[in-house]
């Protein structure tokens, strides 16, 4: 299974804040105005990816009209990466990577650098991609820019769309990060980011408000929940739509959070099942046509003390033995869709029961849990015990400090746990969906609470009992080596 590569988990220097969620709705757009350079520009940003082989776009510079010339950036069907501009009936600069990024855990930082002007001789030159600071030089398709010709990009006709085509959608699905726009000069990867001086395999974000940037130049830092399109660097804000504070996260390359994870998920008739994943995969729905279907999390803890929370969005028949349930499966258990496959999963279920298998019928543990209920998960590998809160009430009457009331206190049966999500159909056809909160929640919370280190937003404190729970971010588990 993919894990958290290349997690961020360093401590000092330049820190990113914020980051923004893209669901399939979402997007922003800012008008081309006349350009320091048509010839000359860079685009640097960082993208942690939800959706996977479809066209996502990560930007596109086009008229209205969607027909005539415009330039773009997207991952395609195959999840390769494609960098085109197109002037309305032939393609005048093209690269296609031939490697594809299907990490939904982890991420990646682009830089696109264009300069027309180069001459003949090193046209190849005319553009350059780097990902996560090294140059790509691998591409199955090649076409280089003729010399000194006016690119889309800086049409002063067109209009800069974030996370989307335009008309034709191809939205982006996932978190932005730190997006750059530089207008008349071109910059290399090094100017927005630097391999760490001890962890030379780990590329991290530098502070940009040095760079120069043009008349079209813009810097979206997303620390305003407010204004998500505010132009950091002073220019004219970008306008947002379908964006709301909510879509505001603190996962960000320098600390990455743990999200619910598309490339992880089976039913017991051994073949894939077709749930939907939104909200940066913080969201799972499912109409569920199969005995029993699971979805697993990005990360793998082995250890520390661990917290998050869910919101029940629909429970289905409530009075099915495990219709709807969360806790934490072994990473090593089966994933190949047979029965036996949830192993000997640590479950709290919507009726009430806790369960440790896919055919357990479970057992009486707490109280049922509703439609927008929060449901709480306190997970303490350090000494092998697994609680559950609903509401903010602790389960069982559990005593965190004693000990006392646990779900399960066998977890050293397995090395390591990931989250997990259960849901089964007992023949009613129904539905359930569940809103996974790592620590940057997709709806609105009453109340924000951090853990003990001031990371994650959470309805209900992570400390219970005296007891210090973390949200599971890296740089969290850097400390608390999960």
């Amino acid at each position: 299974m993919p894990l958290i590569i290349p997690a961020n988990t360093l401590t000092g220097g330049y820190e990113v804040a914020n980051s923004c969620r893209f669901n399939s709705d979402a997007y922003m757009v800012k008008d081309v105005v006349s350009p320091t350079s048509a010839r000359k520009y860079t685009i640097s940003v960082w993208v942690k990816r939800s959706i996977l082989s479809s066209r996502q776009r990560i930007f596109t510079v086009i008229d209205t009209s969607d027909t005539a010339a415009y330039s773009y950036c997207e991952f395609q069907a195959d999840d390769s990466l494609n960098f085109d501009d197109f002037d309305g009936s032939s393609t005048r600069l093209t690269r296609t990577t031939n490697r594809v990024f299907r990490d939904p855990s982890a991420w990646m930082h682009l830089c696109i650098a264009v300069d027309t002007t180069i001459a003949d001789g090193s046209a190849v030159n005319r553009v350059k991609m780097y990902i996560n600071g090294t140059q790509e030089t691998s591409f199955a398709t090649t076409t280089n820019a003729s010399q000194n010709f006016d690119t889309t990009t800086l049409d002063a006709n067109k209009t800069f769309r974030v996370g989307e085509h335009g008309t034709a959608g191809f939205r982006f699905g996932g978190y932005m990060s730190e997006f750059v726009l530089i207008d008349g000069t071109t910059y290399a990867a090094s100017d927005f980011g630097e391999f760490d001086e001890d962890s030379p395999t780990i590329w991290k974000p530098k502070d940009v408000s040095g760079l120069t940037f043009g008349n079209n130049g813009f810097y979206c830092d997303f620390e305003s929940s407010g204004n998500l399109g505010n132009d950091a660097n002073g220019g004219t804000d970008l306008t947002e739509t379908s964006l709301a504070a909510t879509d505001q996260a603190t996962d960000t390359p320098t600390n990455n959070f743990c999200t619910m994870n598309p490339l992880l998920f089976r039913s017991t008739s051994g073949t894939k099942y077709s749930p939907t994943f939104s909200e940066g995969n913080t969201y799972v729905f499912s109409t569920r046509d199969a005995t029993y279907d699971i979805t697993g999390g990005t990360f793998m803890v082995s250890s520390g003390k661990w917290y998050f929370e869910w919101k029940n969005a629909g429970v289905g028949d409530t009075s099915a033995d495990f219709s709807n349930g969360v806790g934490v499966k072994p990473a090593d258990g089966r994933w190949d869709g047979t029965q036996s496959y949830m192993g000997t999963n640590r479950c709290y279920c919507a009726n009430g029961n806790k369960a440790d298998s896919a055919v357990d019928t479970g057992d009486s543990y707490g109280n049922q849990w509703d439609t927008n209920d929060i449901l709480g998960c306190y997970l303490d590998l350090d000494n092998s015990k697994i609680y559950f809160a609903l509401n903010g009430t602790m389960q069982n009457s559990a005593d965190v400090s004693a000990g006392t009331g646990f779900a399960f206190d066998d977890l050293d049966d397995h090395d390591s746990w990931v989250v997990f999500n259960a849901m089964a159909d007992f023949g009613v056809g129904s539905q359930s969906g569940n809103y996974f909160n790592f620590g940057n929640p997709a709806y609105t919370i009453s109340s924000s609470n951090s853990d003990a280190n001031g990371y994650g937003s959470f309805e209900y404190n992570p400390t219970e009992d005296g007891v210090n729970f973390y949200a599971l971010c890296t740089k969290n588990l850097a400390e608390f080596g999960g």
